[in-house]
């Protein structure tokens, strides 16, 4: 499955709501996400609109391994 191109931050930080990741802090453009699922993850998303590709892969790869899935599962139940 393909990465969308289009994806803005805030259309990606509602779609990994479904994994127990919540908005917990602002500065400027960037949002901080939390989850406690698997013990306690920070990450940062740019609320830019789109996101770059790069920028999108590495955020996807860092949650994938947070999660223990595969990142091709982890697009499937995103994106699919």
């Amino acid at each position: 499955m393909k990465i969308p191109r289009d994806l803005s931050g805030k259309d990606l930080i509602h779609k990994l709501e479904i994994f127990g990741y919540a908005p917990t802090r602002q500065s400027g453009s960037h949002i901080r996400l939390t989850t406690q699922t698997n013990g306690e993850h920070h990450i940062t998303i740019p609320n830019h609109e789109p996101i770059r590709i790069g920028t999108l892969s590495a955020i996807l790869d860092l949650v994938a391994a947070h999660l223990q899935i595969e990142r091709k599962e982890l697009q499937e139940r995103l994106f699919g």
